[in-house]
C-alpha cells in the first residue's frame, strides 16, 4: 500500500470521522448554553478547517496529484498528531 492511500485510509477512516464527532460535540455544547464564546467559535472554525483541508487532501489523491513524499510527510504529521490527541 502506497504512502497516499495509507493517508486516505487515515483521513477516511479515522481523523474525519474524530473531527466530525468534535464539531458535533461542540454544536451540542453551544445549543446547551444557548450561545457559542468566542473560544467555542474559534474551536468550531478550527474543526471547520481541518475538515476542509482532510477533503481537499483525499481528492488531491484521488486525482492522482499527490506524489508520494508528500504523502508520507503528511501520513507522518497526522499520525503524530493523532498520537498526541490519544495521550491527552
Amino acid at each position: 500500500m502506497t504512502s497516499a492511500q495509507k493517508l486516505k485510509n487515515l483521513l477516511e477512516n479515522e481523523l474525519l470521522p474524530d473531527l466530525e464527532i468534535a464539531i458535533d460535540e461542540l454544536f451540542e455544547e453551544i445549543d446547551k448554553a444557548k450561545h457559542a464564546t468566542k473560544e467555542q467559535k474559534a474551536d468550531l472554525e478550527e474543526l471547520r478547517e481541518m475538515r476542509t483541508e482532510c477533503y481537499a487532501i483525499i481528492e488531491e489523491i484521488n486525482r492522482d496529484e499527490m506524489d508520494e513524499e508528500e504523502a508520507q510527510e503528511l501520513l507522518e504529521e497526522f499520525l503524530e498528531i493523532k498520537t498526541i490527541d490519544e495521550i491527552e
